[in-house]
């Protein structure tokens, strides 16, 4: 039985392409994700994959003619592809082709082919369907390999046998476990061991693709999905080391410490209820990596992991670095994360003073809240009473930050003295006595010994000047 769901193509974007391909003598589809999402009911895709029997750099070209403001064609000849844009969509055109690999790349040697050819080396069955364009048969559905019914089933499986999709191209094998995290999908029994056989076929994939699928995986709904699947396949030991080295409970008389690498994916968990920012997930995410490299047992006290927290923060740079991810303000704001990850929590054990909740705001700037959110998502123990005591603790530390924000402004602290000022007032060239006295009026503000204001720091400066042995310029009346 043939289907057809003109309904889908009702953008007249389609009517355009069919008649550019009729013009060319070509059949043409629409394929994958957009084809996908629409039997998924979700949001429309922004870019739109057209595979033509022929020339799709020529069918690019004809469409761009056609429409009102002739957009330009960006070609690609190596691929065999052209993309233009239109009202908002990147539309990418490629002629049908078969694919061939060697063992030590995953650029394909193509051939042309048929369209079952081009949807045989697609990824996935549910990235196979294609909608047709051609006047004759208008939105038919072509399904040689059932994605309907694996849409319909919620898997994930590949047309052909999974060793040798995977084997071929090994970034398919993060795309399936992203797929199933964005989906709430299952991969398929053979298609995961495949996963597993291939997982070192790694290796040949940019340290870039893979962190673009990451990414993708650690911005889902329910991430740690994704990182158990990654676990389970041993792909996670190869890409985030760091990260399984935590896993495991260790006993020494009697005496454990809990699971951190499973406490972890439930962190991230937390955090993605409340906010999409992919780097505070990320910070989500590595919070407790310098836990492994600092456990210890201490037979006073049980299990330590001192200074976990300063430790980590400096992996943090080398794992950036190692998956060539940008070692710039995203890495120093995971960074910072990661090192004050603990200070809010140790607050909330204890009655929360002025001014260490001015320290905080202090250190933690302009991220003050990001930190806020991060240690409320560190709260992952199962028993009810504790669980509400924490988080009415961080709601009496959060409420302190905004009073001791509103009165005293240490968020992004600017001193009300400035080092030139200290210079004239001391008659003083460039010396370390400048730093003491700024430190020192830093300090007494933190501490309220006084006001974050001019005056108030004026008087101490004069006083600790003194006390220091220095001498008022005369020009300072």
């Amino acid at each position: 039985m043939q289907e057809y769901y003109k309904e889908s193509l009702q953008d007249p974007i389609f009517n355009i392409i069919g008649l550019a391909a009729k013009e060319l003598s070509l059949d043409c589809y629409v394929i994958g994700g957009f084809v996908r999402d629409f039997f998924l009911k979700r949001s429309t895709a922004k870019d739109i994959d057209i595979v033509a029997i022929g020339s799709g750099i020529a069918l690019a070209k004809k469409v761009a003619e056609m429409l009102p403001n002739q957009p330009k064609v960006s070609v690609f000849k190596n691929f065999g592809t052209a993309m233009l844009k239109h009202n908002g969509i990147e539309l990418e055109f490629v002629g049908a082709r078969k694919e061939s690999y060697n063992r030590d790349s995953r650029k394909p040697i193509i051939e042309n082919g048929t369209l079952k050819d081009d949807q045989k080396r697609r990824d996935f069955t549910i990235n196979a369907l294609a909608l047709s364009l051609n006047e004759t048969d208008f939105g038919k559905l072509l399904d040689p390999f059932d994605g309907i019914k694996d849409l319909d089933n919620k898997l994930i499986k590949t047309p052909l046998e999974p060793g040798i999709t995977y084997s071929d191209d090994p970034l398919r094998m993060m795309r399936a476990i992203r797929f199933a995290t964005q989906l709430n999908f299952e991969i398929q029994t053979n298609s995961l061991l495949a996963i597993t056989d291939n997982k070192e076929r790694m290796a040949i994939v940019s340290k870039e693709r893979i962190i673009d699928e990451l990414h993708k995986i650690i911005g889902s709904a329910k991430p740690s999905m994704g990182f158990q699947l990654l676990h389970e396949t041993g792909l996670l030991h190869l890409i985030l080391p760091e990260l399984t080295a935590l896993e495991g409970i260790e006993e020494i008389e009697g005496q454990k410490h809990k699971d951190n690498f499973w406490h972890t994916l439930e962190v991230v968990d937390n955090i993605a209820l409340h906010t999409d920012d992919i780097w505070l997930r990320w910070a989500a995410l590595l919070h407790d990596i310098g836990k492994a490299p600092t456990k210890r047992f201490d037979k006073k006290i049980g299990w330590t992991f001192h200074a976990h927290e300063f430790v980590g923060s400096k992996m943090v740079y080398k794992l950036f670095k190692r998956l060539r991810m940008p070692l710039n303000e995203h890495m120093k704001f995971v960074q910072k994360m990661v090192l004050m990850s603990s200070r809010p929590v140790v607050l909330s054990q204890n009655n929360v003073t002025d001014s260490a909740v001015r320290r905080l705001v202090f250190d933690a700037g302009d991220y003050v809240d990001d930190l806020m959110t991060l240690c409320e998502a560190d709260i992952t123990t199962k028993n009810p009473k504790k669980q509400k005591k924490y988080k009415n603790n961080f709601k009496i530390v959060r409420q302190k930050i905004i009073e001791v924000e509103e009165r005293d402004h240490v968020r992004n602290f600017q001193p009300p003295i400035t080092g030139e000022e200290i210079m004239k007032t001391f008659n003083l060239k460039p010396s370390k006595e400048i730093g003491i006295l700024k430190d020192a009026i830093k300090e007494a503000i933190l501490e309220g010994e006084i006001p974050n204001e001019y005056d108030p720091a004026l008087i101490f400066m004069m006083k600790k000047g003194k006390k220091m042995g220095l001498t008022v310029s005369n020009q300072i009346t």
